[in-house]
């Protein structure tokens, strides 16, 4: 199949999902703009590879910070929204400043940069926003309620505006990865088993994204769901 070339906005590229998306795009002739909080963590120069210091917890600084970036890019086609952040617990254990930090990451911050950049993709001849979500935007688990409801927004914004952009040539696509072997869960009580067959690999969503791409333009991927083959959870003592 002949590929495309693109460029490609992708947000949480310096580590996990967002990181092995970045590289499956290189690999695919692309070209990808890197987004992450510190991009000292892009440890080597690659050709055809831009990296962009964003903090996106910044709401305020956030258009600004999304004008200079269209300002200095303006070839971008594509975006991958891939950053976001886990934290679980009962609502007994979350504070408020907490709460409002996941639902930032997670969603506020992914509407505002979709706001900044719809206009600009509306004039291209075909554009992709592709949205990375979870498992947890289909069905509510104890100690996610404020996790679940960040992913619930995310969908719900995804359907909406795919039918926003019904009569453009913009196409809005949501993958919902089960649990990824990345560094996500490091900081969480639990994780995905030992086995193979437990997890999904980063590479895998990576794939999944490059289908999105790389599909028909005539045609809309409105969602794809990924899971391990045998779902194992662990849990563990921090």
């Amino acid at each position: 199949m002949h590929t495309i070339k693109r460029t490609v906005l992708v947000t949480g590229a310096s580590s996990g999902i967002g990181r092995a998306i970045a590289q499956n795009l290189l690999q695919q002739g692309h070209a990808v703009i890197g987004v992450s909080r510190d991009c000292r963590k892009f440890i080597r120069q690659m050709d055809n590879f831009s990296s962009a210091q964003l903090d996106l917890s910044d709401l305020k600084e956030l258009p600004q910070k999304i004008r200079q970036l269209q300002q200095k890019f303006p070839e971008i086609d594509a975006v991958v929204f891939s950053a976001g952040m886990g934290r679980f617990g009962s609502m007994e254990e979350f504070s408020y400043p907490q709460i409002e930090a996941l639902m930032t990451i997670n969603f506020t911050s992914q509407v505002f940069l979709t706001k900044a950049l719809l206009p600009v993709l509306k004039r291209k001849a075909n554009s992709d926003l592709i949205f990375i979500g979870s498992e947890a935007a289909l069905k509510g688990t104890r100690k996610g309620a404020v996790y679940c409801a960040s992913k619930f927004a995310l969908r719900g914004f995804t359907q909406a505006l795919r039918e926003e952009c019904g009569n453009s040539h913009v196409r809005v696509c949501l993958i919902n990865p089960g649990m990824v072997k990345t560094p996500f869960f490091e900081q969480l009580n639990f994780e995905p088993g030992d086995h193979e067959s437990n997890t999904i690999l980063p590479e895998d969503v990576a794939d999944a994204v490059s289908y999105v791409l790389d599909s028909r333009t005539q045609i809309v991927i409105d969602e794809i769901n990924l899971s391990p083959l045998n779902k194992v959870v662990k849990f563990k003592k921090l």
